[in-house]
């Protein structure tokens, strides 16, 4: 399905205008059209580009980095090997941080264990007396 939407209305699928006009300012939006009264319109493609830079963002890619990618990106399939090798170096470093993120959760978990079984232990100590 193909439609095109104004920036306006992009907030019903959980984008924010704001954040669309800056990276659309910046230039890590590529092949944004705009309309007679120069509002800016994305249709699937772009609403898709902005999704995985958004998943970028949110992984911690910075805007330089996600910069680069673009004008790799816009030079066309000559440069797919190096676009592969950013994204795998940034997966990798998702991956390190997911990793990290889990043995905190772990912690977190155990901490949690100990408390039910304290509250527990005292709960059956109260019935007990």
């Amino acid at each position: 399905m193909s439609y095109t939407m104004r920036v306006r209305d992009t907030q019903k699928n959980g984008l924010s205008a704001p954040t669309l006009r800056y990276y659309e300012k910046e230039g890590i939006l590529p092949f944004i059209e705009r309309n007679e009264h120069n509002q800016l319109l994305y249709n699937d493609h772009n609403i898709e580009w902005v999704k995985f830079v958004l998943a970028l963002r949110a992984t911690g890619m910075p805007l330089a980095e996600i910069k680069q990618y673009v004008e790799s990106y816009k030079k066309g399939e000559s440069t797919i090997s190096e676009r592969r090798n950013m994204m795998l170096h940034h997966k990798k470093k998702v991956e390190a941080h997911m990793a990290q993120t889990y043995l905190h959760l772990e912690r977190i978990n155990y901490k949690l264990a100990l408390c039910d079984t304290l509250e527990a232990g005292l709960k059956n100590k109260q019935i007990k007396i």
